[in-house]
């Protein structure tokens, strides 16, 4: 994950993500993380995880094309660190891709991305 400003790369992460492969989310339970533009519309520090960062998933296009199809695309996409009680794993969550849709960072790296990353941020998501 490459974070930067005004064209220039800031930051890098290593990462997991969906444990759905490549592709593009069709849909809940598909396991994937969404490709597109988004933005950072919300913050958990209550999250199941260290600390969340919700991702606009879906947009109005992307839900209205899902209830067009007659499925739910689901949602809750966020940035976050570990299952809260397994920061100790640190650095080794990302040996396998684990999520079910979201992008997992090491707790202090969600951390450093809370504390620098402003609400209504644009993002793009992309293999």
């Amino acid at each position: 994950m490459t974070f930067l400003k005004d064209g220039r790369v800031v930051k890098t992460y290593r990462i997991a993500l969906g444990r759905g492969g490549l592709g593009p989310k069709t849909q809940s339970g598909d396991n994937r993380v969404p490709e597109g533009i988004y933005r950072i519309t919300g913050r958990n520090p209550n999250s199941a995880y260290h600390l969340s960062l919700r991702i606009s998933y879906p947009t109005p296009s992307q839900a209205q094309a899902a209830r067009a199809r007659g499925i739910d695309p689901g949602g809750d996409i966020m940035i976050h660190g570990l299952r809260n009680g397994l920061g100790w794993i640190g650095a080794q969550h990302r040996r396998i891709d684990w999520t079910q849709g979201c992008i997992a960072v090491t707790n202090a790296e969600i951390e450093e991305i809370w504390r620098t990353v402003p609400d209504n941020v644009v993002i793009e998501i992309r293999a």
